[in-house]
């Protein structure tokens, strides 16, 4: 007995990463700012959704999980083979504009996590540029696997903020399970941070990226028992480091009637007088490691997906002559965020932090329905082909999207 679990966690850990990473790449500067505006701004009122997002996430990140296992293919790869290049081109056109803003939301927050140690943007961007370029082109698929999961561990520190908060815990527990009355969602507003708060945490490009990641990885449908149990541990645990980020800011900024958040640091900088020095420190690493860590995830993420879909060599065991197009974009891609995060004025770039999370909102039920018209073929799955309630809860997180985007849109925007 003892010597079966010992063979299972060590396969587990074996397999461990492309599902912990990808879901942990959720809570990026993109994510925390979209979480501290949440909690900023309607205190614990946003708080239910992390029940239902934490559901999708989980079906539709072991759809793309058990899919990469099965086929040995990544997303964008399938979606070319059996939907043409045409369709595929418009996709992947779609998901660079949408990354972009991504990879601007994440040298935002390195900006604006090290302006409160009174560093510049224009030294912290440019230098921290270089560090996850090299970090990537002149490491091997081990090698940068180890250092994102090294980083993952410092999400950790977003829970102990919230604990010093001190925060009004049957208050916070009430609200995750109970949602709100019709009043807030007349508010346009409201919608458009739930929308999101969704598309930060299930993100387009992350799909992408975790099934290109479980292909790289080696992992096969006899491994992955394990690689799903990767995947469910990593959602479980970014989302409650989610929740631990609006009750910190529900607990500081909303319950003092500081508002939404203007400037990438505000959540940090307004908890030192409120929560203490140490929940101030906690909170500027954090909004730092998640940015550096995002910041070398999405354009790699971004690179992957693109050759994969228009046939190109990826992968980071390549060399730069072996597949100049993933290393070209993912060197632009990053070049691009940091200069833009350098010339843009800090107080426009908490807005554009969430319109592109946001933005991920708003092309997921696209991602969706290609992943499900693709995971229900017999042909392509075999037995590994989707059960009707994992069907029914991915058709439905794409209708309750597509209908809040679309009120949201009627409705006016942020």
């Amino acid at each position: 007995m003892l010597r079966r679990w010992k063979i299972r966690i060590l396969l587990f850990l074996a397999v461990l990463g492309p599902g912990f990473i990808t879901a942990n790449v959720d809570n990026d500067a993109g994510g925390i700012l979209t979480y501290s505006q949440a909690g900023a701004q309607f205190g614990y009122a946003l708080l239910w959704t992390m029940i239902p997002i934490t559901i999708a996430l989980l079906v539709v990140q072991e759809m793309c999980a058990r899919m990469g296992a099965v086929t040995g293919k990544g997303l964008s790869d399938l979606i070319r083979e059996e939907f043409g290049l045409r369709v595929t081109f418009f996709l992947m056109a779609l998901l660079v504009v949408v990354n972009f803003g991504n990879v601007m939301a994440e040298f935002a927050g390195i900006a604006g996590s090290l302006q409160l140690f009174h560093v510049s943007k224009y030294l912290s961007v440019p230098v921290c540029a270089v560090l996850v370029w090299l970090l990537v082109v002149k490491g091997d698929y081990k090698g940068v696997e180890k250092v994102f999961l090294a980083a993952s561990v410092f999400y950790i520190a977003y829970i102990i903020t919230g604990v010093l908060a001190q925060p009004s815990w049957r208050e916070a527990m009430v609200a995750t399970i109970r949602p709100p009355g019709r009043a807030m969602w007349s508010a346009r507003s409201y919608v458009y941070v739930t929308v999101g708060v969704i598309g930060t945490t299930i993100s387009p490009w992350m799909q992408f990226y975790l099934q290109s990641s479980v292909v790289e990885k080696g992992v096969t449908a006899k491994t992955y028992g394990a690689s799903r149990l990767d995947v469910i541990v990593g959602s479980f645990f970014t989302n409650i480091v989610a929740w631990f980020i609006v009750v910190a800011c529900a607990a500081t900024l909303f319950a003092h009637g500081m508002g939404a958040v203007k400037e990438a640091a505000d959540a940090a900088e307004a908890m030192r007088p409120l929560a203490g020095r140490y929940a101030f420190l906690l909170f500027a690493v954090g909004l730092f490691n998640a940015s550096l860590f995002a910041a070398s995830i999405l354009p790699l993420s971004t690179a992957y997906t693109v050759c994969e879909g228009l046939g190109l060599e990826s992968g980071v065991d390549r060399s730069f002559k072996d597949a100049p197009g993933f290393y070209w974009l993912y060197s632009l891609l990053i070049a691009g965020g940091a200069a833009a995060v350098a010339l843009m004025p800090n107080a426009r770039l908490v807005h554009m932090v969430i319109l592109s999370q946001v933005l991920n909102g708003v092309l997921l039920p696209f991602v969706i329905v290609f992943l499900l018209l693709l995971i229900n073929r017999k042909d392509l799955m075999g037995e590994y082909a989707n059960p009707g309630w994992l069907n029914a809860i991915a058709w439905a997180t794409s209708a309750v999207i597509i209908a809040l985007s679309v009120f949201m849109m009627f409705a006016g925007g942020y």
